[in-house]
């Protein structure tokens, strides 16, 4: 099973789409998606779950990470579409509690505040 990360642009904020399973191998692809986000000046992220089918330590380990990233760039990042499986390995590892989840993409859009300069430029 491959992994990639697809992102998209909804106002201020962009999207990242994790498909298939984030372990050692693959949280390159993450951190190099999000580093390259935060460098462009998009500061808002989600990141949606819902196609994300397994999870390793060293995935978990990297959403802390990037999640840390984020916060200390100034921006903010919260996560949807939670599978019962991803949501208990969150739970096990007590990032549930540091990671801002929301029941859906609307919801995780709507709680960022709200900005007067719109920066988003499309697909990247």
């Amino acid at each position: 099973m491959d992994f990639s990360a697809t992102i998209r642009h909804s106002g201020q904020a962009s999207l990242i789409d994790l498909h298939g399973r984030l372990t050692f191998f693959e949280v390159g692809v993450l951190r190099e998606n999000v580093t390259r986000l935060l460098g462009e000046g998009h500061k808002y992220i989600v990141l949606n779950l819902s196609a994300l089918q397994y999870l390793d330590s060293s995935g978990v380990g990297e959403l802390a990470r990037m999640y840390a990233m984020v916060l200390k760039s100034g921006g903010e990042m919260k996560v949807v579409g939670l599978s019962r499986n991803i949501e208990n390995i969150l739970k096990i590892t007590h990032l549930h509690q540091v990671l801002p989840e929301f029941p859906d993409e609307e919801a995780a859009l709507e709680s960022f505040p709200r900005s007067g300069a719109d920066k988003s430029t499309g697909n990247t």
